[in-house]
């Protein structure tokens, strides 16, 4: 079975088939699904799938990209989220430079404050992080990030920084993009990232691995993903599902 640690089917790309999508995983392999929140009504959303379907947790947490207007109250939403049992993450958080806005200073502002409610709260951060890996590095060293725990999801940086990630004891997540032919910096990465730190994720509906790049993306994208990093680590399939399998289950403190 393969642990899916990061999607978003709260999404509007699966508004005409997300109950049939979601009930037929497990017959496909898929065991474990985290949905990520990238802003209030999103983290509301992914709350809402997990208690709807035994195999769906949610991630609770406002993305980089949509800080602008969010409040202290919102902040208190997190906190009355994170106590219930199948909220295992503060996320998605983080920076994002791709684009001039948000301003690089609110956006330090609430990663910031919201590695404070992880910390606070007792769980693990997802970390995104786009054109921004020294500043995203260095406000962790700064927020002591190593004492809270997390995933840098869908790791885009060379494997210098992944070893600075690393030293935090960060999990490194790896998804579509590993099978990209031009991933060249992606596929170093990943050779040199230990396995017992490596989780699968696929950014749905988003970054769709070879064959269906382009496409929609779903969970059951994720044995391409499965198949291109046994050749990179010289493993079989079985071997990288069970692994990422223990690693999901430790980065999100699931006991069984």
């Amino acid at each position: 079975m393969i642990f899916e640690t990061h999607a978003h089917y709260d999404d509007d790309a699966f508004d005409e088939d997300r109950d049939v999508l979601l009930a037929g995983m497990p017959e496909q392999g898929i065991g474990r699904i985290v949905n990520i929140g990238a802003d209030m009504k999103s983290s509301a959303n992914s709350v809402a799938l997990a208690e709807k379907y035994p195999y769906i947790y949610a991630a609770v947490g406002v993305h980089p990209s949509d800080v602008e207007g969010i409040t202290e109250k919102d902040m208190d939403q997190l906190i009355t989220w994170a106590a219930m049992d199948k909220v295992v993450a503060i996320g998605e958080i983080g920076l994002d430079y791709h684009y001039e806005e948000p301003a690089r200073e609110l956006q330090k502002k609430w990663f910031c404050r919201q590695m404070e409610i992880a910390r606070k709260v007792g769980l693990p951060i997802v970390v995104h992080s786009r054109d921004a890996a020294k500043d995203t590095l260095d406000t962790m060293l700064e927020m002591e990030a190593g004492n809270i725990g997390g995933v840098i999801h869908c790791y885009s940086y060379t494997k210098e920084f992944a070893r600075e990630f690393l030293n935090l004891d960060y999990y490194i997540g790896i998804g579509g993009v590993l099978t990209f032919s031009n991933a060249k910096k992606l596929k170093e990465a990943a050779e040199y990232i230990p396995m017992d730190h490596i989780v699968l994720e696929t950014d749905s509906p988003y970054l769709a691995p070879v064959p269906n790049r382009g496409k929609r993306n779903s969970s059951l994208n994720l044995p391409y993903v499965v198949q291109a990093l046994a050749e990179i680590k010289g493993m079989t399939a079985q071997e990288i599902e069970n692994i990422t399998w223990n690693n999901a289950m430790r980065l999100y403190r699931m006991n069984r």
